[in-house]
């Protein structure tokens, strides 16, 4: 019988990292190149993976915010912003990192910035507490998770925060306070790209050549709660 070796990377303080509230594909994005700095992760975010989740709706859990004037489906436990003993809120999507590293036995690793959850955690750990699939949901509230490559990521991301404006152009929540994120052919704002979900768009099959070539892709991996542990054993 196979053994699985946790890693035996100690839990970090969070409050290291980057971290504005309501931007959380900002804070992902500068988390992971801050990773790659310190040695936690590969040079270039090889072992690293950029997971929006959300749903047909856009609506995520947390009966909170990503906060942009949508009703929030999204459900996720154990999150801080949440004032509620089970730690949930409703977000309209969330953004997370998981550490994949190539040649280890060592389990997948979840980077949440906004999670109560030791930090890292385990994927396992983390889909059993914050995604807990076997809590019964109405439709509208089912997740679904974009898994791109760090390194595509890094070359194609961009957000001018324009989600995060009133009609009237105030902020809904102040931004950060560094420039906004370009993608490096210029395009200044590509976050819906991210963001959007269509169950129709999740993955048929996880067999690798499938898997290979869509990970290879800029917007990546579309898959279900269902396919998201299974997925992280098949990736190339």
């Amino acid at each position: 019988m196979s053994s699985v070796v946790i890693s035996e990377l100690p839990a970090m303080d969070a409050t290291r990292f980057q971290h504005t509230p309501y931007y959380c594909e900002e804070n992902v994005y500068l988390l992971c190149k801050t990773l790659c700095e310190n040695g936690v992760a590969d040079e270039t975010g090889s072992d690293l993976f950029v997971v929006f989740i959300s749903n047909e709706r856009k609506q995520a859990s947390m009966f909170g915010l990503c906060l942009h004037y949508t009703l929030f489906h999204v459900p996720l436990w154990h999150q801080k912003a949440s004032t509620r003993a089970d730690g949930i809120v409703l977000w309209d999507y969330h953004v997370i990192c998981v550490q994949r590293k190539k040649e280890s036995d060592s389990e997948p690793l979840v980077w949440d910035l906004d999670s109560t959850l030791p930090f890292p955690s385990t994927l396992a750990s983390y889909v059993t507490e914050t995604i807990q699939p076997s809590f019964q949901l109405f439709a509208e509230y089912q997740r679904f998770f974009r898994v791109v490559h760090a390194p595509l990521f890094f070359k194609h991301f961009a957000s001018d925060r324009r989600h995060m404006k009133a009609p009237d152009g105030s902020w809904i929540a102040q931004p950060p306070p560094y420039q906004p994120i370009v993608a490096q052919d210029g395009v200044l704002h590509n976050l819906s790209e991210y963001t959007a979900m269509s169950a129709t768009d999740t993955l048929s099959s996880l067999d690798p050549d499938t898997v290979r070539e869509a990970i290879s892709q800029k917007l990546g991996v579309f898959v279900s709660h269902s396919q998201l542990q299974d997925l992280f054993t098949k990736l190339p």
